[in-house]
C-alpha cells in the first residue's frame, strides 16, 4: 500500500495559501465518500501520522446506519482506525464557496485494523497483486452515465430533469443529440474545468437514451488508478451539477419508464512492458481475451451483488434497452453483456455492461478482473460470440431480484477466495441489513431510498 508523502502537503499548502478547509474522505462499500472537514492547520498532521477514523465508518448502511452484525459496532468498542492520504488525491473544489480542497485517504493495512478489512480500495488492490504476480498487469477505463435532474421535484414531488439554458425542460430522448449537449454547456464547461484541474482525464460527451441523460468517458490507464479517477470523477460531477442548481444522479433507474443508468467497464490485459494481451487483428481478440472472458461469463452470478448492490439495480434490466443481464458475449455488439468492441487491434479489449452507476467502482473493477483471473487459471472458453440479436439468442438469464444474488455471494467459495473472507462478512452484514430496511419500509417505493447516495 503506497501512502501520499507529507511533501505533498507542505507543496500544496504553500501554492494555495487561499484554501480554507480540507474534506477528507474515504470511500466506503456502497460508494458512498464519508469523511470529515478538516481545517487548513490539520492537514500536514494526516500525511505525518494519519488520521484516526472510526471503524463504523466502514460498516455502514446506504443510509449511514450502523450494522452491528458487521463487526466493526459493539465487537470492537467503535475504536479508532488510522487512514493515510492517497497520492495526488489532494485537489481543490473549484465550485465551493469556502475555498476547499479534497483529499482521499484509504484504512492503513495494520494502523486501520479492524475497518481495513472493509476498505474497498484494499479488494481491488488484492485482486490486481494476483494478476500481476502471473504476469498480467490490468488496464481499465470507465463510462458512468448520469441524469441531470432540478433541485426541485415535480407537481407530485418526482424528480425531473433540469432546466435547460432556454429555460425549456428536456422532454424528449434525443439519444447523440448535439443540442442537447448545447443547453448544458454552461454545466459542461465547469465540470471539463474542474476535471482538468484534478487530473481526471474526461473524454468524449454524448447526450443519452432519456431527457437529461448525459454520459462522459474516462481515458483509460492502470487499472487502480482508473477507478481512483472515477471515484473523485462521480463525486467531482455531483458538485458541478450542485453548483449549477442540479442534482446529478447515479441511481440505475430513476425513472421506471426511461433508460437506465449504467457504469461500463472496458478492460484489457497488458505485459510488464505496456504490451496488450488482447491485441489481435481477429476483431474477436487473443485465446487469453477469450479465457477471460470465459472467467467474466463463469463469474457473473456470484458477481452480481458487486455489479448490481441495491433494490432498485435490477428494475434497469429489461429487453431491448441497452441492458443485457445475460452470460453472452460478442463482437462489436451492444445488446450482450460482454462487448468486445471494434477498432485497432492494439485497442483490442472487453466492455463489461452489465454494472449501475450505483455500483462500487472498486468493488465492479474487482469482481471484473476476479473474474478474468479465474477465466485464465481455469482456462476457460467463452463458446462462440453471440451474432444480432443477444436478447433473443440468450439461452440462460441471471436473477433480476436483489435477494438472489445477496444469496449467490453468500454461497461463493470462489467469491470468498477471491475477495477475502473478512471483507465478505462485513459487505454481507450490511447488504442483509440494507435488505431487511428495504422490505420492511419501503416496498416498490424505492427512488427515495437511492436518489441522494447513488
Amino acid at each position: 500500500m503506497q501512502f501520499a508523502h507529507p511533501d505533498e502537503a507542505r507543496q500544496f499548502l504553500a501554492e494555495h495559501p487561499e484554501i480554507e478547509a480540507f474534506e477528507l474522505f474515504i470511500l466506503d462499500a456502497n460508494g458512498v465518500p464519508r469523511g470529515k472537514l478538516l481545517h487548513r492547520e490539520e492537514l500536514l498532521a494526516v500525511y505525518e501520522s494519519g488520521r484516526p477514523l472510526p471503524s463504523t465508518i466502514l460498516g455502514l448502511t446506504l443510509h449511514g446506519e450502523d450494522v452491528e452484525d458487521s463487526g466493526l459496532v459493539w465487537d470492537v468498542g467503535d475504536i479508532d482506525c488510522r487512514a493515510y492520504p492517497l497520492p495526488g488525491s489532494l485537489v481543490r473544489l473549484p465550485w465551493r464557496r469556502m475555498p476547499t480542497a479534497a483529499l482521499q485517504v484509504s484504512m492503513h493495512p495494520q494502523e486501520g485494523m479492524p475497518a481495513a478489512i472493509a476498505d474497498p480500495r484494499h479488494v481491488l488492490i488484492r485482486v490486481i497483486d494476483a494478476l500481476k504476480a502471473d504476469g498480467f498487469h490490468p488496464v481499465m477505463a470507465c463510462e458512468l452515465e448520469f441524469y441531470l435532474l432540478d433541485q426541485q421535484r415535480d407537481a407530485e414531488g418526482r424528480p425531473q430533469p433540469g432546466l435547460d439554458t432556454d429555460g425549456d425542460r428536456p422532454r424528449s430522448t434525443q439519444v447523440y443529440g448535439l443540442r442537447e449537449l448545447e443547453q448544458i454547456e454552461p454545466f459542461l464547461a465547469d465540470l471539463y474545468a474542474a476535471c482538468k484541474e484534478q487530473g481526471i482525464p474526461a473524454r468524449t460527451a454524448i447526450s443519452e437514451y432519456a431527457p437529461g441523460q448525459v454520459e462522459i468517458t474516462l481515458e483509460h490507464g492502470p487499472a487502480l488508478k482508473a477507478m481512483d479517477q472515477a471515484v473523485r470523477y462521480k463525486r467531482l460531477v455531483k458538485g458541478v451539477a450542485n453548483a449549477h442548481g442540479m442534482q446529478a444522479c447515479f441511481m440505475a433507474k430513476p425513472f421506471a419508464h426511461l433508460a437506465g443508468t449504467g457504469m461500463h467497464m472496458h478492460v484489457s490485459l497488458a505485459d510488464a512492458e505496456g504490451r496488450n494481451l488482447f491485441a489481435s487483428a481477429d476483431p474477436a481478440g487473443t485465446p487469453l481475451l477469450r479465457q477471460a472472458v470465459g472467467g467474466m461469463l463463469a463469474s457473473l452470478l456470484d458477481s452480481l451483488l458487486l455489479f448490481c448492490p441495491n433494490a432498485n439495480s435490477y428494475r434497469r434490466f429489461q429487453a431491448n434497452s441497452y441492458a443485457p443481464l445475460a452470460p453472452t458475449w460478442g463482437v462489436d455488439n451492444r445488446t450482450v453483456s460482454l462487448r468486445v468492441p471494434g477498432g485497432p487491434a492494439p485497442t483490442r479489449h472487453v466492455e463489461h455492461r452489465i454494472c449501475g452507476a450505483d455500483a462500487n467502482p472498486y468493488l465492479a473493477a474487482a469482481a471484473i478482473l476476479a473474474g478474468i483471473h479465474r477465466g485464465i487459471r481455469e482456462n476457460l472458453d467463452p463458446g462462440a460470440p453471440i451474432e444480432g440479436n443477444g436478447y433473443a439468442q440468450a439461452r440462460e438469464r441471471l436473477p433480476t431480484d436483489w435477494q438472489t444474488s445477496l444469496k449467490a455471494l453468500e454461497g461463493s467459495s470462489w467469491a470468498r477466495d477471491a475477495f477475502g473472507a473478512d471483507f465478505l462478512g462485513v459487505y454481507l452484514a450490511v447488504k442483509r441489513a440494507e435488505y431487511r430496511q428495504f422490505m420492511g419500509e419501503v416496498g416498490e417505493q424505492d427512488w427515495r431510498w437511492y436518489l441522494h447516495n447513488a
